[in-house]
């Protein structure tokens, strides 16, 4: 497997933590979204959406975070991301697909980059905007998790929601995001980074993470 991506990408996190958390082996081949390689025509050739993450798995590409993730668990069902109980996977994909559907388009960077370019925005006003529309999703998912009663995980082990929801602590943290009135969202964050899985797929310890870099 070669899983093209970006050390801060949270969709490339997503697809580390997917593999590292199914003990499947991968080689990791950055792509500079700040450079813009994902437009060349030796990656948008591959991947018409030149988007990372893409999955090479025996010579098919494969792209969109969420579909590989699912594919990968029909594909390799060892140590499972989606729990076996109906009820739970449908909590799970309630969950994850939340942040998924909601956060992860108005939070993008093309997205950061246009309020700045045509709308006049400084850096105060897009993370102004980035707060505000994490709020409008992480706040929910705090309310359920407390109706669920949650523990370190979702369930007994971090999966599907877990995977999708680490990208977006990470990038909230970066953006200032206040998470006081979050315990059960900051409890799960905590059981996740205990974990030598997750510190493998964390975003400051890739090979393209630039010397020095960290959450803070």
């Amino acid at each position: 497997m070669k899983l093209y991506g970006y050390f801060r990408s949270s969709t490339s996190y997503r697809l580390r933590l997917a593999l590292q958390l199914k003990g499947l082996e991968y080689e990791n081949c950055p792509v500079n979204l700040v450079e813009g390689q994902q437009k060349g025509e030796a990656f948008a050739g591959r991947n018409p959406f030149a988007t990372v993450p893409m999955l090479e798995v025996d010579g098919k590409d494969r792209v969109q975070s969420m579909a590989i993730i699912e594919w990968l668990d029909e594909a390799y069902p060892e140590n499972p991301l989606l729990p076996a109980d109906i009820e739970q996977r449908y909590l799970a994909r309630e969950l994850a697909y939340a942040i998924a559907t909601e956060l992860h388009a108005p939070l993008n960077l093309p997205v950061l980059k246009y309020l700045k370019s045509e709308y006049g925005q400084d850096q105060d006003g897009v993370n102004t905007w980035y707060r505000h529309w994490l709020a409008r999703t992480l706040q929910p998912i705090e309310r359920r998790l407390a109706q669920l009663n949650t523990g370190d995980f979702l369930f007994d082990k971090p999966g599907f929601f877990e995977v999708v929801l680490m990208p977006q602590i990470y990038n909230a943290r970066r953006f200032g995001y206040d998470f006081s009135d979050a315990p059960h969202t900051t409890r799960i964050e905590a059981a996740c980074l205990a974990l030598d899985e997750v510190q493998r797929a964390h975003p400051d310890n890739q090979n393209d993470t630039p010397e020095g870099e960290t959450v803070q």
